[in-house]
């Protein structure tokens, strides 16, 4: 009888998992809309900031909910909020959060897998053959994987997407390139 060989395991392929990236703290939207006071116009509400009211419902807030949370802000209607604002909200969330940022749960996760991409030294992946893992338990953003495959192209041998056993080539150096 044949010994079995596993050819992805000595293919010498890196498999590089962007799920591994992945912050796992809690993220909690805050709604600048919550702060706001709504005025009745001839074209129907309108939302405003009256800087006393937006104050004191600050003062009001039970920022314990926030303890080592990821806390982004965000408003959900039209208004013109100065920044002055975020920044008051930031100052009093912030000794208790994780971290307060502004915008979006899917801007701030782009935010923070960009940030830990950062941390990839690419030079680690000099002529690696390189497949970097499609499927996840989490919601990885594409531009984290537009990002990766730019940071590493200038110097890997390959990049594929997708898992070792069944990968979809993307980029392969050229003799040319290298």
């Amino acid at each position: 009888m044949d010994e079995i060989i596993n050819k992805v395991a000595s293919s010498g392929l890196v498999e590089i998992n962007l799920e591994e990236f992945y912050d796992p703290t809690e993220k909690i939207a805050v709604d600048m809309k919550d702060f706001l006071s709504v005025v009745n116009m001839q074209g129907g509400d309108a939302y405003l900031l009256k800087e006393k009211l937006f104050r004191e419902k600050i003062s009001q807030l039970k920022i314990d909910s926030y303890q080592d949370k990821i806390v982004h802000l965000f408003c959900s209607v039209d208004a013109i909020i100065p920044t002055w604002a975020y920044m008051l909200l930031t100052i009093s969330i912030s000794p208790i959060a994780k971290r307060v940022m502004f915008g979006k749960k899917d801007l701030v996760e782009e935010i923070l897998f960009s940030e830990a991409l950062a941390k990839i030294n690419p030079a680690d992946y000099t002529d690696a053959k390189v497949v970097i893992k499609g499927c996840s338990k989490v919601d990885v953003p594409i531009s984290a994987y537009c990002e990766l495959s730019a940071k590493l192209r200038p110097y890997v041998k390959s990049i594929m997407y997708g898992e070792p056993c069944s990968t979809v080539p993307l980029y392969k150096k050229t003799k040319s390139t290298m």
